[in-house]
């Protein structure tokens, strides 16, 4: 099946409406994924068909869960190459989207990115998470955070709710152990002002891949003290 056909098929599978516009974008980011990641990393899977479905497809598999509309502000926390950040920014184009990456090279290949697709409402940030979460500018600004990241969820807590405004959503893609990690992060959850809502096991289509979406609704504002300095939160995660 050709790149764009697989692609809306696995949309029409998941119920997220793509136009023909939204598709060519995901073309032009694969093409620029693909050509970038020659020169630095980015990614370890380099196959067309497996860059449709192991990245954009399974960052996607976040947005039939999602309620987004005109006014909805959504920051993407160590987006890396845009996971999941910009595939949710090109079937919801109404939303604003900033992206947070500690890498400048990264933050280079993502505003060339958002520019050859015609992307609006994308801000690129450079800087690290445990820095954002502190900056008056970002700190309980935003109705979603999302985030495709390898941190153990009381780590990723730390790193992501502080960006979160209270009544807002941290939205995470996890793992099949996602439900052991939500049993020892309960008291990183207390302590930063998070209430898991919900957790959904989703499959991608055409492949035998499933994982597990996290919903951590921030139900109180984070206290002052987090996220602590860089190197703290991973060493010692919050108990």
């Amino acid at each position: 099946m050709e790149n764009k056909m697989l692609l809306k098929s696995c949309c029409e599978q998941m119920e997220i409406p793509l136009s023909d516009e939204m598709a060519e974008q995901f073309m032009v980011y694969k093409s620029l994924l693909l050509e970038w990641n020659e020169k630095m990393n980015l990614t370890a899977i380099t196959e067309e068909r497996e860059v449709i479905l192991k990245h954009f497809v399974d960052c996607l598999s976040l947005v039939p869960y999602l309620k987004v509309s005109e006014s909805t502000r959504m920051i993407d926390v160590g987006t890396g190459a845009g996971f999941p950040g910009l595939p949710v920014k090109i079937v919801c184009p109404q939303v604003s989207m900033t992206l947070l990456d500690s890498l400048q090279k990264r933050i280079g290949f993502l505003e060339e990115s958002i520019n050859a697709m015609g992307l609006s409402y994308v801000e690129c940030v450079h800087s690290r998470a445990e820095d954002g979460g502190q900056n008056p500018l970002y700190r309980e600004q935003f109705d979603y955070c999302v985030s495709r990241a390898v941190a153990n969820l009381a780590v990723l807590s730390e790193y992501c709710l502080p960006f979160v405004k209270v009544g807002g959503t941290l939205a995470a893609l996890k793992g099949p152990d996602a439900l052991a990690e939500l049993t020892q992060a309960e008291g990183a959850l207390k302590k930063l002002g998070g209430k898991v809502t919900e957790v959904i096991s989703v499959t991608i289509p055409f492949t035998d891949l499933s994982h597990k979406l996290v919903f951590i609704e921030k139900i109180a504002p984070t206290p002052k003290q987090y996220p602590r300095k860089a190197g703290k939160i991973s060493k010692s995660p919050l108990k």
